[in-house]
């Protein structure tokens, strides 16, 4: 358990009465008075706001299937109470899991020869969203891993697996169950990576880490995307 930071003020002393006191009439003598406990937060918000998209690797085999899905992406702000120096990055917040492959209706269809019409993917989505209020906090701080060039956060809400991924995101392998909310920077995370680890040495201890997430007022429970990887439709009911 890290120690907390041990904030020192200096004071000044002429009273010779003083345990501070040193002299013998020098006049005043700095002294370290103040003994106020001070440990800093890095802050990591995800928000609500979608700011574009990204295209991931596909995983799965033996199926007729699209080599990249195209998934949303969110504004990220990373700070910290000292510095107060403000980031912004890119993270996902759904979790796309192929569930069946979908014949769409059409004229091939409708005349019999369905292996000529075009095929959909239907993708179940398995996100994470606070249920009751409008944002939820976590401290991450003890499940933060550093692997080579890969910086995870991986913890529980009510039994639902929930990772931070900062990294190459083509080399990660998604796994059933777990929500993923995937940093997404022209540098394969490392800008992410680089500027925890900065702020980390910045404040000398290990600080604490809060997650915030904001609740969106729509989520997808599932999308069909086409050969393409493109949304054709995204699923709410």
């Amino acid at each position: 358990m890290p120690f907390p930071e041990l904030n020192l003020s200096l004071g000044l002393t002429d009273n010779d009465g003083s345990v501070f006191y040193a002299g013998s009439g020098e006049g005043k003598v700095i002294v370290r008075t103040d003994s106020a406990l001070k440990k800093h937060t890095i802050s990591i918000l995800i928000s609500e706001q979608e700011v574009g998209s990204v295209n991931l690797k596909t995983q799965l085999k033996g199926v007729d299937f699209p080599a990249e899905i195209e998934v949303p992406i969110y504004q990220m702000i990373v700070t910290d109470d000292k510095t107060n120096e403000k980031e912004l990055y890119k993270v996902t917040r759904d979790t796309y899991f192929f569930k069946e492959q979908k014949t769409k209706k059409g004229l091939w269809s409708f005349l019999g020869l369905k292996f000529l019409a075009p095929k959909n993917f239907l993708f179940e989505n398995i996100p994470f969203e606070p249920l009751k209020d409008e944002m939820e906090i976590f401290d991450i701080s003890k499940y933060r891993k550093l692997n080579q060039d890969e910086l995870t956060y991986t913890f529980q809400k009510d039994n639902q697996n929930i990772q931070i991924f900062a990294g190459d995101i083509n080399s990660l392998t998604i796994e059933k169950g777990t929500s993923y909310f995937i940093v997404v920077d022209e540098k394969k995370g490392q800008r992410f990576i680089g500027d925890i680890l900065y702020r980390e040495k910045f404040l000398k201890l290990t600080p604490k880490v809060n997650l915030t997430i904001i609740k969106r007022k729509q989520v997808s429970k599932g999308a069909e995307i086409n050969k393409q990887g493109h949304t054709d439709r995204l699923i709410y009911i």
